[in-house]
């Protein structure tokens, strides 16, 4: 597996970046990067229905509503994608703030899982939204394993699980526009740049 594998050489301004890969890849830890580095791009904020725990701010964390909220808003063809996470808490893409972003010709990233990055591939083809979506995939799959037990948040049973579900994650790699393996989260940072700066013909 090479660092950067492209899978389709057409490009476009105004595409939507969809980012995803396995369960504990580090997809969250290279977008901050790539934040800290290009404060120009923007993230996409998920809503949900949701409590929010201490310390996350409705806006920024989430887009926190209730549930009425939301179903009525879904029934409006207001988001993007949903999904219904253990059978409790609504989540979804607002679709009008991602539309206006790239309408701007503004980094656009959505950071989401699989099966959500497979919903939003659906929708966009039904909205005449443009994708590209980036797979953000691990060195090896024992160095997959080495970082999910390092994060010590897991007993061994759902460690055991997750590991499983990120081998099908992995096997959907060639599903994706590009991949990047996050050997390390500077240079996966900078490859993901590289991609942005391409689709949306920023010069600097």
């Amino acid at each position: 597996m090479t660092a950067e594998t492209q899978h389709s050489a057409s490009a476009s301004t105004r595409r939507l970046i969809v980012l995803s890969g396995p369960t504990a890849v580090g997809k969250g830890t290279v977008e901050k990067k790539l934040l800290a580095d290009h404060p120009q791009i923007w993230i996409s904020v998920s809503a949900t229905t949701r409590a929010p725990r201490p310390g996350e701010v409705d806006g920024v964390n989430y887009h926190f509503m209730t549930e009425d909220e939301f179903v009525a808003k879904e029934a409006a063809g207001e988001f993007l994608e949903t999904a219904v996470v253990h059978g409790m808490a609504h989540y979804g893409t607002p679709l009008k703030p991602v539309q206006e972003h790239l309408a701007k010709n503004i980094p656009t990233i959505l950071e989401i899982d699989l099966q959500g990055a497979r919903r939003v591939r659906q929708r966009a083809a039904e909205l005449g939204l443009d994708v590209l979506t980036v797979f953000i995939a691990p060195p090896t799959f024992d160095d997959l394993a080495k970082r999910l037990a390092s994060r010590g948040t897991e007993t061994e049973e759902q460690r055991v699980r997750r590991l499983e579900t990120a081998k099908v994650e992995l096997a959907a790699e060639s599903e994706f526009d590009v991949v990047i393996v996050n050997d390390t989260v500077e240079r996966a940072a900078e490859k993901l740049w590289q991609v942005i700066k391409k689709e949306f013909e920023i010069d600097r």
